[in-house]
């Protein structure tokens, strides 16, 4: 059965940094692309960054480029998300999400995303 488990939320100072992590289980990275999307209170969800099935190629949305790096450990079958300089705009709940693709590339808006995580907290205050 395909999992995925976010981890590594927390509160941080504005400027702080955080570093989710996100658990797959059931399949392999090879095969999938992998997505990390936020969603504010009264927001609608956001894709922040995605991860392409080959090469590992990521792509990012202008508000987090600079600031936040996706990464992944295809031997610990873990996807990464660096946060750093955060600002109270980053507060959110982070999922990760997985789609079925094969591309050494990974588009943003993608609406194939059919398995998702629980969600970890982010919140960004002083």
């Amino acid at each position: 059965q395909l999992q995925l488990v976010e981890s590594g939320g927390g509160l941080v100072q504005p400027g702080g940094s955080l570093r989710l992590s996100c658990a797959a289980s059931g399949f392999t990275l090879d095969y999938y692309a992998i997505g990390w999307f936020r969603q504010a209170p009264g927001k609608e969800r956001e894709e922040v960054s995605c991860i392409s099935s080959i090469g590992g190629i990521t792509n990012y949305v202008d508000s987090v480029k600079g600031r936040f790096t996706m990464s992944r450990d295809k031997a610990k079958s873990a996807v990464y998300l660096q946060m750093d300089i955060l600002k109270p705009e980053d507060t959110a709940v982070y999922y990760c999400a997985a789609r079925a693709t094969v591309q050494a590339r990974c588009l943003m808006g993608s609406p194939w995303y059919a398995h998702w995580g629980q969600g970890t907290q982010v919140t960004v205050s002083s």
